[in-house]
């Protein structure tokens, strides 16, 4: 494992700097539907700039470039306030990299280049009611019919499912099967009939998330990624690739913010005190910590990505990543809320932004897997301990 940097990945990060210091957008990514024109308009502005799939091969339309290279990418993204990839996550860190190592070659001619530049927004449909983290228990039937899947159930917790153009949709396909076995894999056209999408609102008003059901949906069987009844092991290299490289990006956001907090500390006293909170010793301390598990995160972060670059699958280490950023996350957060006090409701200033950033790490924790899935999952694929249950 190597985590210098060579003299080629130094100029790389001074022309991600140089280009993004001219093309970040000045305004802050909107809510609600006009996000989606605004993340297009971003994700066509790195296709035209030679940004777009910094580590995709250049025959699927990428830039061909090292593993190393993206995590620069992410890096000098987040310092510069960059937008994310917003609608276009899915897309881009689940079913491009799925097709691309999976994929039929029709599949990959007919998607990677609309991903890529922004023609094509993906949804994932793999949560159902009652079978959320555990996702082995998910019920949607497909049944084979000649050339083409009959798909009837529903899928819950959707983002951005009324926005989507197509749909990474795991089924089960063989009558009986139970848990890993029988599920299958496959591309659904949300323009297909029998799809109906009803948007879940939350309390702001907006309706990031859907529930999607679908009535005898005919999907053809080219659609299918991988096999037929092993959809199992194409949903793990999807979840892998989630969380092989997608954390880099949250791992810089949580460097700034952690920073961000330390300078409040030395400017802003503790609730009730006087002086700032920085003279408080427990204060330092709490914030040393967390700088050091920051290092400790960005090490393991650099070591995986090493792995990868040498040829090796994101895998089972990727919950690693997440348990342990979601867990950092909130620990900061809670650090900020102990050290902003009522402050932090106050609508007219800056800190109430860490209470609202609280409680959506709350959600990303359990998003994706909650954390005792991430440990039974880590336990059993990682340290090859016993099953729980």
């Amino acid at each position: 494992m190597d985590l210098n940097w060579t003299p080629e990945d130094s100029r790389f990060r001074e022309r991600v700097r140089d280009w993004l210091a001219g093309h970040v957008p000045p305004e802050a990514r909107p809510s609600g539907t006009e996000a989606v024109a605004f993340d297009r308009a971003w994700q066509r502005e790195l296709m035209a700039g030679g940004w777009a799939g910094i580590s995709w091969p250049k025959e699927y339309g990428g830039q061909g470039l090292s593993l190393t290279q993206q995590m620069i990418w992410f890096e000098e993204n987040a310092k510069a306030g960059a937008p994310s990839a917003g609608v276009f996550f899915v897309a881009q860190m689940h079913a491009g990299p799925t097709l691309i190592v999976m994929g039929s070659d029709a599949q990959k001619a007919k998607h990677l280049n609309g991903i890529l530049g922004g023609d094509e927004i993906w949804c994932q449909g793999f949560s159902e009611p009652g079978s959320g983290s555990d996702l082995a228990s998910l019920r949607t039937k497909g049944v084979v019919d000649g050339d083409e899947i009959v798909v009837s159930g529903q899928k819950i917790w959707t983002s951005y499912a009324d926005a989507a153009d197509y749909q990474e949709l795991l089924i089960r396909t063989e009558p009986g099967s139970e848990r890993h076995k029988g599920l299958t894999w496959i591309i659904c056209d949300m323009k297909t009939p029998g799809i109906t999408v009803h948007p879940i609102r939350k309390l702001t008003g907006h309706a990031e998330f859907a529930s999607v059901f679908y009535d005898e949906v005919r999907i053809p069987v080219s659609n299918v990624v991988g096999e037929i009844g092993q959809g199992w092991t194409t949903a793990m290299a999807t979840l892998g690739f989630e969380r092989g490289t997608a954390f880099t990006s949250e791992m810089v956001h949580l460097v700034l913010r952690l920073e961000e907090l330390i300078d409040y500390a030395k400017a802003n006293p503790l609730p009730g005190a006087s002086r700032p909170a920085w003279s408080d010793d427990e204060c330092r301390r709490t914030l040393a910590r967390l700088r050091a598990d920051l290092a400790a995160l960005r090490a393991m972060n650099y070591s995986n990505l090493s792995r990868y670059a040498g040829g090796a699958a994101p895998g089972a280490e990727g919950s690693l990543m997440k348990l342990f950023t979601n867990q950092l996350a909130q620990r900061i957060e809670r650090a900020a809320i102990d050290m902003m006090g009522d402050r932090l409701l106050d609508p007219n200033t800056d800190e109430q932004s860490w209470l609202a950033s609280y409680y959506r790490n709350l959600v990303q924790a359990i998003g994706g897997g909650t954390t005792d899935i991430q440990r039974e999952i880590i336990a059993d694929r990682v340290l090859g301990l016993p099953r729980s249950r």
